[in-house]
């Protein structure tokens, strides 16, 4: 009987804020997981902002990491809240940052969506802009489950855990599907 496959997604908070609820529900997502799923959160608050005339022939070097992190993942989450009706400045351009890289990281990437936001449509708007940019960028994103976290202040507790029920059952259910979706693009989990 072959071991059961293990995946290894990387996820990144599209907020930068202390106390974020995209930070809190990237917690709950690393503690929801299924027993064949790890989900590392990755940070990019320490890229600076694109500029092609310094950038171009050198990316900086804090890019580096990141680039890796995505690249050898089995997958991406982003948990990202809109900002303006959509996708937050500092987010937006670390991807930006990134997609400038010669590997290519997001190419070909199985890669997930989700949001909370304190208004009652829970980040639609950033999830349809992000979804665009990843087009751009060769990724394929996960259609269903839709995670989208309306009226946020009310769906943690005082410690930050996830309360909102509906979340919590669509979780694995959104790990599984990007697991699912790494298999069709082909990449290898490790096995343990």
């Amino acid at each position: 009987m072959s071991a059961e496959k293990h995946y290894h997604f990387v996820a990144i908070s599209g907020s930068l804020r202390k106390g974020s609820y995209n930070t809190m529900a990237l917690k709950a997502l690393q503690k929801l997981c299924p027993s064949n799923i790890t989900v590392e959160q990755v940070f990019f608050d320490t890229i600076p902002m694109y500029n092609a005339d310094l950038h171009t022939e050198q990316l900086p070097e804090e890019v580096v990491p990141l680039v890796h992190k995505i690249k050898e993942s089995d997958g991406v989450i982003i948990v990202s809240p809109e900002y303006n009706y959509s996708i937050p400045g500092a987010l937006k351009n670390a991807i930006d940052v990134v997609s400038r890289h010669p590997d290519k990281p997001f190419s070909e990437k199985a890669v997930a969506i989700m949001g909370a936001s304190q208004g009652q449509i829970g980040t639609a708007r950033m999830q349809y802009h992000l979804r665009q940019v990843m087009v751009f960028l060769n990724a394929f994103v996960i259609n269903k489950p839709e995670i989208m976290i309306g009226n946020a202040q009310h769906k943690f507790d005082t410690d930050g855990n996830l309360t909102d029920e509906l979340a919590i059952k669509q979780i694995p259910q959104l790990l599984l599907s990007l697991a699912r979706l790494s298999d069709k693009m082909g990449h290898e989990p490790v096995s343990i």
